[in-house]
């Protein structure tokens, strides 16, 4: 998790402005609360690609010990809540054989009792965001997440996990689908972050 001052909704503050980001001072972020083990450097980027490229899935298992070992990831997975994966294109699914964010869900619901609700879908194929621009993500991934089975999150906490919390443009534009799917909070859970 960031250590320096830090929003409710997980992005870091260059200055503790009242203890909120401008994101959220103008009403743009999507989701209440989040919390990522820690900047996206070092041994965190290196198990994250060990996990991602190179399929080792016992990553998503360690990851998930450590994180439940932070206080801020055990306030966003409050009882009752469910643990939402951020899907892939099911062509980038069959190519890497696994979804990261979905093994890191189902690691901590197996920890946390908590439910695992695949009801996020990716209905565009977007291009890979490394090294785009934060407007270049945004208008990467606009359109192209729906909700399906909305019985499963309506009025229930939404917890999406993913693996690295980047500009904010792909757990944003699933925190909106999901509110419209009728979450009555979206709370966001990332191995890593850049900071």
């Amino acid at each position: 998790m960031h250590r320096g001052p830090a929003c409710g909704c997980g992005l870091s503050l260059a200055e503790a402005a009242g203890g909120t980001c401008g994101r959220c001072r103008r009403g743009l972020t999507p989701f209440r609360a989040g919390a990522s083990l820690g900047p996206f450097t070092g041994s965190l980027r290196s198990l994250l690609h060990e996990l991602k490229f190179r399929g080792r899935r016992r990553v998503a298992t360690r990851l998930a010990e450590v994180m439940l070992g932070r206080d801020e990831v055990r306030r966003i997975l409050t009882p009752g809540a469910v643990l939402v994966p951020v899907p892939l294109h099911p062509r980038r699914r069959r190519e890497r054989g696994f979804n990261q964010a979905e093994l890191l869900a189902e690691e901590l619901a197996r920890r946390t009792g908590l439910a695992v609700a695949g009801v996020l879908v990716r209905r565009k194929d977007t291009a890979a965001q490394t090294g785009l621009s934060g407007a270049a993500r945004r208008a990467n991934v606009a359109g192209a997440f729906a909700a399906r089975g909305r019985g499963r999150i309506a009025g229930r906490v939404a917890v999406l996990v993913d693996d690295v919390f980047t500009t904010g443009a792909t757990v944003m534009a699933c925190a909106r689908v999901l509110s419209a799917a009728g979450a009555a909070e979206v709370r966001v859970l990332t191995a890593a972050r850049v900071a």
